[in-house]
């Protein structure tokens, strides 16, 4: 899908779409440069909350206020160059969403252009803010804990399958703070007694692979790790999951409801909200460096009891009562 397609899908109605330059030309409004590392499938469904948080600080889309989208689609080398192309463009402020690459690719393209971040890494740990506080610069947004979670995804799953049997753990090499996970997932291991089978994927192909290796060497679960490219990937990892009849746990609340075993992780949609408030009072004059970056503090636990029963898998009463969804 091209960039005019994907505005036209995603955007507010019935306006065509048009250049950006067109709408800089003009001077009718101020135009968002949405960057990110995931696909424009997954981003799609993450529009209506970005834009709910927009209205709230008083711009809708297309009436006064622009996006202009630039997806990396799960490719983290293509985002210096969409980050430069979004400045030259001059957009009022960059949207950098998916791990902490997009805002490390436009907090090196600018100094200027305020930037809102929405990232599963530690920002202060990435060197994109000075302190969650008082972020300094250019630069502030919303921490979705992610890679913090990881520890707590294999409790999870190390409660669900209690055979003996080791986890698969799937990594992409090329996220930024893999080797975060890494140490937060060995740890978790090695506190639960449990064996892991550590596998690695940054391609389509790579996936494939990576699991069926995984199933080879004996895993008896996969804990998938929070990853943009992954998240791209959805349908695959589900379907691979099943296919190997590997009860998995993953980060977002989609995953589950497509069938998906388990998910565990910070409220998207409310995080997205609150970006969007954030680019709606920087659009009003706010500075970033006066916003503190936002924490979440709304944990999902959803659990598909349809892919369980396929499986075979007795889901733990403890477990259950903890569930913000059951699907039947």
């Amino acid at each position: 899908m091209n960039r005019r397609e994907f505005i036209a899908l995603v955007g507010g109605g019935a306006a065509a779409p048009w250049p950006l330059g067109a709408r800089a030309e003009q001077g009718a409004m101020p135009v968002i440069g949405f960057l990110s590392s995931l696909s424009s499938s997954y981003i799609l469904s993450r529009m209506p909350p970005f834009r709910q948080g927009l209205n709230e600080s008083g711009y809708v889309e297309d009436q006064n206020v622009a996006i202009e989208f630039s997806l990396a689609e799960g490719q983290y080398d293509r985002l210096p160059g969409l980050a430069a192309d979004l400045v030259e463009r001059k957009v009022a402020v960059i949207f950098a969403v998916g791990s902490s690459e997009p805002a490390r690719s436009a907090k090196a393209a600018t100094a200027t252009i305020p930037i809102v971040f929405l990232s599963g890494s530690d920002p202060v740990k990435a060197g994109i803010v000075a302190s969650l506080n008082r972020p300094g610069g250019n630069v502030t947004g919303v921490s979705l804990l992610g890679s913090a979670l990881e520890a707590k995804r294999l409790g999870l799953l190390n409660e669900i399958v209690v055979r003996t049997a080791p986890i698969g753990v799937l990594v992409n090499p090329k996220f930024p703070d893999a080797d975060i996970q890494l140490r937060e997932l060995q740890e978790a291991a090695n506190a639960f007694k449990r064996q892991t089978i550590i596998v690695r994927a940054s391609t389509e192909s790579e996936i494939d692979t990576a699991i069926a290796t995984a199933a080879q060497q004996g895993a008896g679960a996969l804990l998938v790790a929070q990853d943009a490219f992954f998240n791209s990937r959805r349908e695959q990892l589900v379907a691979l999951a099943a296919r190997y009849k590997l009860p998995a746990i993953y980060d977002q609340p989609e995953i589950a409801e497509m069938g998906g075993l388990v998910s565990y992780g910070s409220s998207y949609a409310d995080q997205y909200r609150q970006a969007g408030v954030y680019v709606g009072k920087i659009l009003k004059g706010a500075k970033p460096a006066d916003l503190p970056v936002m924490q979440p503090t709304k944990f999902e636990l959803v659990i598909n009891m349809k892919t369980a029963k396929a499986l075979g898998l007795a889901i733990p009463p403890g477990v259950l009562s903890i569930a913000n969804e059951v699907i039947e």
